[in-house]
């Protein structure tokens, strides 16, 4: 089973983490110290002076667009992340999956423990697993299910856990049917085609690719110029496809600048985001996208990111049609399962770390 290889990979590189520290964010009226991100070495403001809205924000691309190919190229290339309209994927399963997530988080904290995600496990209810890369905790709760969610939905709702896996099952149905329509959009851009990808069927399905559904709970925070909701980071994934709420908070910085701007939630519309193993697999030339959430002061925010990658076990490098005399390949090949203990170890580093060395490229940099 896919979601086995990836709980795997996980276990390989347990998380040590203390779940309980999580306080009951309703009852707060002032932020902890533990919540306030004002060190120097953490420079995180989520909305300091830098912070970018209006025109200026990652595009929105119609899949119906004849041009959409085209237009997806430009936007992983520039970007790393859009947003995009009429996916296919019905408003009533979008509203079901916003349900499903309010209904656990409004859950009591006593509850929710009993889903704790383990140190060496994925699934589960629990604090991000990059918090462990900071002094500081975010203001925010999550939930990982890779594969069903029954064994801790069980624990979660012993009355009604059937209508919540119902959803979280159709939901992960239709959201890995669309990541592999993406991919290949994607994939298109730069002019590779079914037979250049190996782990591919000649009908162009990628049998046995890799997903986890990532549940995300911001609740309103008393003092949200000081908090973070979820650190910088990039995704360990090809491509992460992300449903938010109509609460602002997510932000992305394009490479090469020091400027966040703010990805506004669009009635219906997804965030595509491109992941590390894409920008390892297009040779660098779709980089993967730094983000991060802020928190509001009134408001809660929802999301719900579908984290998709490749079979576990399936070599990925710089594809042969984008290497060439003047394009040498720039990264070594590294499965999904070795990354994620790459990127446990070096965080946002992680690209460099398995980045081949420039004078030498049967060099490598290891962790």
């Amino acid at each position: 089973m896919p979601s086995r290889s990836l709980t795997d990979a996980f276990k390989s590189h347990p998380v040590h983490l203390d779940h309980h520290k999580h306080l009951d964010f309703s009852s707060l009226q002032e932020l902890p110290d533990s919540y306030a991100w004002t060190q120097p070495e953490e420079k995180y403001n989520p909305c300091s002076g830098e912070e970018k809205f209006g025109s200026e924000s990652v595009p929105i691309i119609d899949l119906n667009d004849p041009n959409a190919l085209k237009l997806m190229g430009h936007a992983c290339k520039t970007w790393g992340a859009f947003q995009i309209t009429n996916h296919g994927i019905q408003k009533e399963l979008l509203d079901d999956i916003e349900t499903t997530g309010r209904s656990l988080f409004s859950l009591s904290s006593e509850q929710k423990l009993k889903a704790a995600r383990s140190p060496e496990g994925v699934s589960g209810y629990g604090l991000a697993r990059i918090s462990s890369f900071f002094s500081k905790l975010m203001w925010s709760e999550g939930f990982t299910i890779v594969g069903s969610p029954l064994e801790h939905f069980r624990k979660l709702w012993p009355q009604d856990y059937n209508k919540f896996c119902d959803i979280i099952e159709e939901y992960e149905t239709v959201m890995n049917k669309l990541a592999g329509r993406l991919m290949w959009l994607m994939l298109g851009s730069l002019g590779i085609s079914k037979s250049d990808i190996k782990w591919s069927t000649p009908k162009g399905e990628f049998k046995g690719a890799s997903a986890a559904l990532q549940l995300n709970s911001y609740p309103a925070c008393p003092d949200p110029d000081r908090a973070m909701g979820l650190a910088a980071h990039t995704d360990s994934t090809l491509l992460t496809i992300l449903y938010q709420n109509n609460t602002s908070g997510l932000q992305v910085r394009r490479e090469g600048t020091a400027s966040w701007v703010t990805v506004p939630p669009v009635p219906g519309a997804l965030v595509i985001n491109v992941g590390d193993l894409l920008h390892i697999l297009s040779n660098g030339l779709y980089p993967s996208v730094l983000h991060r959430a802020f928190v509001n002061k009134k408001l809660h925010r929802l999301s719900v990111a579908y984290l998709y990658g490749p079979p576990a076990s399936v070599q990925i490098s710089p594809l042969s049609r984008l290497i060439g005399p003047g394009r040498p390949p720039l990264y070594r090949p590294i499965t999904w399962n070795e990354y994620l203990g790459t990127k446990s170890k070096h965080f946002n580093k992680a690209l460099s770390w398995v980045r081949l060395n420039k004078h030498n490229h049967n060099t490598v940099e290891v962790g």
